[in-house]
């Protein structure tokens, strides 16, 4: 089982349940879509301007290698300009 996500420090994230889930196959499909593997955080990472849409197409190439695959994303909201500080005569 693998938990693909968006993470804003990791970006693009695809975690497997345990050792087993880590075949050979697994690793190359996802090395070959631009993932390494952080021991940090024990999971595939891909650091890029990740969207919903990658999530389900990582989601889905991993489904087609016989994985049962939970995802989770969350749409972030727009960044905000600072205030300016405030002046106290």
């Amino acid at each position: 089982m693998f938990l693909v996500v968006l993470d804003l420090n990791q970006g693009l994230v695809a975690a497997p349940a345990s050792g087993d889930d880590l075949t050979h196959d697994t690793q190359q499909v996802l090395t070959v879509e631009g993932f390494a593997w952080s021991s940090e955080i024990q999971a595939f990472v891909r650091q890029d301007d990740a969207t919903p849409a990658d999530v389900n197409n990582t989601a889905d190439m991993l489904r087609e290698l016989g994985h049962q695959v939970e995802t989770a994303w969350a749409t972030l909201p727009p960044a905000v300009a600072p205030l300016p500080p405030t002046v106290t005569p």
